[in-house]
């Protein structure tokens, strides 16, 4: 069948949507007719369909890999708008899922009946994780290439998006018009007042990133921070930030993994955070994480663990069967599994932890989750630069996609306080009042 048929085959799917759905936003066909899927639709946002072999190969194989395939390679693509603009009312709107069920499905097939005979475009491999990006056949040395495959995509490219501090973590919104500096600083500041830093107390920072909550708690708190990281790109950055300050004397950074650290070495730490690291363990290994913190703990000390979650399950089960998530681990995250809060807090309390004080922040990471895709959006030129635009296209729909996930509810996260000895008094208060400083 010709494409001139394809392309009158498009024209009448998209007047039954019109007529049915009455969408936000317009359709660009492959020989750039541009036809209205609403009768108001938002002017200038489309979606394009690079060619009608696109659409035969979704019908031929429909997965969600393959859109994201397509997707990535450019054939399926946004105009006039960023993802969340496209998406969000697809995503949150109920009455579209009502009257996409509204669409006759003969005159839906009969539409579609050319692309079915139609030869589908093969979508190109695009950058994955490859073998068992899902974590089942973990072992000792696949932390670091998990790690190294989400981090080491560049501190250029992080820097388009995030703020000054290079905190790629959920900010703490003081008040919901701050910026997302201000939030980011105000995240930082939190977790100090939470684990009650003083003057010379040690603080060990699990993942610690680009080092912007050691420096900060250096700086501001005194402590001698010592910090443990698998990613090179972020300990080269951690390296040159301490050295810039003027606080490589009271910082020690170290590419490895957390459970190489030897607590007799340091005699121990006063405080421990993980921040946003949680997630890339694996749900086998959580027993194992948490007996870790409470061996490098000195008795007394405060332990903070900052981790995305999902809503519990009546039977618990792996997470990793949604397609969602198979393609989040494969893409963005390898190895990457959520806990649910409950199933966190009683591991901390079986490894001897006594958790002192939980607080959700699940609206606090929609807004910054979506404040990230709108800096790479208007960066995104600078990011195909240094990325690709396959990278950076992935990039974004991560982005936009933890922003709805958030917005939904269907992925929480929280900032749990623990102490060691759960026997007498704690180093905690007896009161939040230093905490929110109220």
């Amino acid at each position: 069948m010709s494409d001139e048929a394809k392309r009158r085959a498009a024209l009448r799917l998209a007047a039954l949507i019109r007529e049915t759905v009455d969408a936000h936003f317009s359709l660009r066909l492959w020989d750039g007719t541009l036809e209205p899927l609403g009768t108001d639709p938002v002017a200038g946002l489309a979606l394009r369909i690079a060619s009608p072999g696109v659409i035969s190969s979704l019908l031929h194989r429909p997965s969600l890999d393959r859109l994201i395939r397509h997707y990535a390679k450019g054939d399926i693509a946004v105009e006039g708008g960023s993802l969340i603009d496209f998406a969000e009312p697809l995503m949150l709107d109920r009455s579209y899922r009502r009257r996409f069920r509204r669409i006759a499905k003969g005159a839906l097939i009969r539409g579609l009946l050319p692309f079915f005979f139609g030869r589908g475009d093969d979508p190109d491999r695009t950058r994955d994780f490859g073998a068992d990006s899902e974590g089942r056949g973990r072992k000792g040395g696949d932390n670091r290439r998990f790690i190294r495959f989400h981090y080491d995509v560049g501190n250029d490219f992080y820097r388009l998006f995030l703020d000054p501090e290079m905190q790629y973590s959920c900010a703490h919104f003081p008040h919901w018009d701050a910026t997302l500096e201000e939030a980011q600083l105000n995240k930082l500041d939190l977790i100090c007042r939470k684990l009650r830093l003083k003057p010379g107390e040690t603080l060990l920072d699990i993942g610690c990133g680009w080092g912007g909550l050691l420096c900060h708690a250096v700086r501001s708190y005194g402590v001698v921070g010592h910090g443990v990281t698998l990613s090179a790109e972020q300990l080269a950055f951690a390296q040159a930030k301490v050295e810039r300050l003027g606080i490589a004397d009271r910082v020690t950074l170290h590419l490895k993994d957390y459970r190489e650290l030897a607590s007799t070495a340091e005699g121990g730490f006063d405080k421990i955070a993980s921040v946003g690291m949680y997630e890339h363990i694996g749900l086998a290994a959580i027993p194992e994480y948490f007996r870790t913190v409470q061996r490098l703990l000195k008795p007394g000390g405060l332990f903070m663990n900052h981790a995305i979650s999902r809503g519990a399950k009546r039977r618990r089960r792996r997470f990793a069967g949604r397609p969602e998530q198979r393609a989040l681990q494969k893409y963005i995250f390898p190895g990457g599994e959520l806990d649910d809060i409950g199933h966190t807090i009683a591991e901390m309390e079986i490894a001897g932890f006594e958790v002192q004080d939980v607080e959700a922040l699940r609206q606090h990471y929609q807004k910054t989750t979506r404040e990230w895709h709108r800096r790479l959006y208007e960066n995104r030129e600078a990011a195909e630069a240094l990325v690709g635009p396959e990278t950076t296209r992935i990039w974004a729909a991560y982005l936009a996609g933890c922003s709805f996930a958030f917005q939904r509810g269907s992925a929480r996260i929280y900032q749990t306080l623990a102490s060691k000895s759960p026997k007498g008094f704690t180093a905690v208060p007896p009161t939040r009042h230093d905490i929110y400083r109220i």
